[in-house]
This record gives C-alpha cells, structure tokens and sequence, in this order.
C-alpha cells in the first residue's frame, strides 16, 4: 500500500536536514485496515538528514487517540508520544530486515514512511488501556459498580473451628 503523502523525495534535496510535517487521523489507520482506534489526532514530524553516501531519519510524534477502557469499554483520549530513528543505506537490493536500518537499492529516488510510522504509532499504545477515570476512582459507570460487587471477599476462618483431622498434616508443613 502506497500513500503518497508519505513519500520522501530524497534524491532532490541537497545534503543537510529537511523537515517534513504530517497530521495524522484515522484515514491513515483505515488503510492499513486497522480498526482499534475511535479517533485519532496526531502530529507527526520527520526530519530527514541527507549526506553524501546515507541519510538518517529521525521521526517524532505527539498527540492522541481515542480507545476504549479495557475495565469499562469507555472511551477515552490517550496521549501517546513515540520516536524513531532509522539510518537509510544504499545497497544492492530493498531491504527492511533491521529494525534500525533500511537499505535501499542504489537509484532510488524516493522512501516511503508510511508502514514506519503506522509501526510506531501502533506500538506507542499500550496495550492495557485504562481510563485514566479508573485508576483515580472519578470514574462512575455501571460495569465499576458490577465489578466492585462481584470482587471476592476475603474470608476469614476463625482458627478454632478447624477440623481437627487436618492438624496432623498442618504439622507436616511447620514440622521442616
């Protein structure tokens, strides 16, 4: 899959760095058929450091997407911030094998980051999603209210109603 947007021109830029900038949403997600989002709203940049025989790339991303609460199935904004840095080789055939390191073939004019940026995206997200609503107890729903009320209760046996049969091997246990 090809989205334009995310070629990067290389072979026209003169050496040093260039900044690229991106808005991502949920179109982005879609076409690599990922639905685990509800929204998404995200700014990407990459700046790409072209020199004489390899470029680096450098690519930050801040902002938000919206899932729902592993607890609850509420949904809820979570910021997400991730980088990546990839080193570009030439070489004599693509390959991608290296997660830090991308060779492309000698000629080629052109990279494409998408499938780079949706890897880091999607492994920014943790993958326990809490609503922050839980952790602080602000949140009121439903489902809190039925977990709190199915929770075990601890049950606290009184130490002389014990069957006297099991004492022989209780000993057993304290008797090391």
């Amino acid at each position: 899959m090809e989205l334009k947007e995310f070629f990067i021109p290389f072979s026209g830029l003169k050496l040093g760095k260039h900044e690229f900038g991106y808005n991502i949403d949920n179109t982005f997600f879609e076409s690599f058929d990922y639905q685990e989002f509800n929204g998404v709203s995200i700014a990407l940049t990459a700046i790409l450091d072209k020199m004489n025989n390899m470029m680096e790339l450098n690519m930050e991303a801040q902002g938000s997407v919206n899932v729902d609460c592993d607890v609850t199935g509420e949904p809820f904004d979570l910021p997400i911030t991730s980088n990546l840095h990839l080193v570009i080789k030439f070489g004599e055939e693509y390959n991608d094998e290296n997660d830090e390191i991308l060779i492309i073939p000698h000629g080629e004019y052109r990279i494409n980051i998408a499938q780079y940026v949706y890897e880091m995206l999607v492994l920014a997200v943790p993958p326990k999603r809490t609503h922050p609503g839980v952790l602080d107890g602000t949140l009121k729903s439903e489902v809190l209210d039925k977990l709190e009320e199915l929770q075990p209760r601890e049950i606290k046996e009184a130490s002389d109603n014990t069957d006297p049969r099991w004492d022989d091997l209780k000993k057993l246990l304290t008797d090391k």
